[in-house]
């Protein structure tokens, strides 16, 4: 997940080398073919390279915007995430009278309410990565809790129906009136809306038609190009276009990592980043003792 400012090029370029090395067997290639068959070779004019390295340069261009707009999407879900879940807590801590918030026969509603709520978030994003929904969450939710979740193949939807079944005891025992129950109902909605807006961006498979389309038009474009540049500059050919090469490939691999903003790579939303953020949050508004609370992450440092 991205916790720096850097782009993390040298994990994007380890993953190039069998593109790059593709390019560079074309280039030898036809440094080859200029050195034995130098007159059989059809002359490419440089116009054609350059009308197609224009075509591909607006389809990478396009291909660009949109997988940033899945990524920047799947990132203001998650900002709206931490401002949900932090008011949630707000409103127990305005809406239940002070003597009980750490009710034992209500069961501590403040301190309920806000564990739960740190558990959805992890178990939210563990669950889009495709990983166990419940892993670590044993230090948040009680027994009977996790019980109840095991019995769900969708752990977010099951936490939430916890912090609707609390919140409806919560008014029948007249704790809340009317009005704050809805409050509450609402900001929970606003939970589910959140995680279904998450939940499309990782079933919506961006077109691999497409994605496949502009991958074979990059090499047509570098095999015309070096055709091209054989014919001119000869040797000098090899670098340029593997310099050329580099700069369409890292374009469209870049592409294809924001197209998944939660394929737990380094490019993918920050979402254990921003649950531990969330979970700092409230645990100081529930008053704990420092070293309850865990440290945050701050651009790949944990301070």
């Amino acid at each position: 997940m991205l916790l720096d400012t850097k782009l993390p090029v040298a994990y994007i370029l380890t993953r190039m080398w069998p593109d790059i090395i593709r390019v560079l067997v074309i280039s030898l290639s036809f440094q080859l073919l200029k050195y034995f068959l130098g007159d059989y070779l059809p002359e490419i004019p440089l116009q054609l390279p350059t009308i197609l390295g224009s075509l591909i340069s607006l389809l990478l261009a396009f291909n660009l915007n949109q997988s940033y707009d899945r990524w920047w999407e799947a990132r203001k879900l998650w900002g709206a995430i931490v401002n949900d879940s932090r008011m949630l807590v707000l409103q127990i801590l305005h809406f239940v009278p002070n003597d009980l918030l750490r009710s034992p026969t209500l069961g501590s509603p403040l301190q309920a309410f806000a564990y739960r709520q740190i558990a959805w978030c992890y178990s939210l994003g563990q669950s889009l990565r495709g990983q166990d929904g419940l892993a670590g969450l044993d230090k948040f939710l009680p027994e009977q809790d996790l019980a109840y979740l095991r019995k769900h193949s969708n752990k977010p939807v099951g936490i939430l129906a916890l912090h609707t079944a609390h919140t409806k005891e919560l008014y029948q025992q007249d704790v809340i009136n009317p009005f704050q129950q809805v409050q509450i109902d609402s900001t929970i909605v606003r939970y589910t809306e959140a995680m279904g807006g998450a939940e499309r961006i990782k079933n919506t498979v961006f077109p691999s038609s497409y994605r496949q389309l502009i991958h074979v038009l990059i090499y047509v474009f570098l095999i015309t190009l070096s055709l091209s540049l054989v014919e001119t500059i000869g040797l000098w050919e090899i670098p340029v276009l593997m310099t050329i090469a580099v700069a369409f490939l890292l374009l469209d691999r870049t592409a294809r990592y924001l197209q998944d903003p939660f394929s737990d790579t380094p490019t993918d939303t920050p979402m254990t980043a921003v649950a531990r953020t969330i979970e700092i949050n409230l645990r100081q508004l529930l008053e704990e003792d420092k070293e309850n609370i865990p440290r945050r992450w701050y651009r790949g440092r944990i301070i």
